[in-house]
């Protein structure tokens, strides 16, 4: 399934500054793997090290944020759109 992965600005030295990017991929983990093969380096910024969504980043698959759904285990249908969004703190 191809997918199209929106990048934040704070990722994109990762992707060469493109602000969105192609993987493929059946699940949100198999579509992050597949953008780490090819923007090495992406998925730390985005996995702890334990390959767990970071607990400050926020991922969407079209409008459905993941840690409501399936986690990683997302649902990557062929033509969705992957946002991947820092959260932003302050006061």
């Amino acid at each position: 399934m191809s997918v199209t992965v929106r990048i934040p600005t704070i990722l994109r030295p990762y992707t060469g500054g493109q602000a969105e990017v192609t993987a493929e991929g059946a699940t949100l983990a198999e579509v992050l793997a597949d953008l780490d093969r090819n923007h090495q380096g992406i998925a730390g910024r985005v996995l702890d090290d334990e390959g767990r969504l970071r607990r400050f980043v926020n991922v969407y698959v079209n409008d459905d944020d993941v840690r409501f759904a399936d986690g990683l285990g997302t649902p990557t249908p062929d033509g969705a759109g992957v946002s991947i969004i820092p959260a932003v703190a302050g006061g």
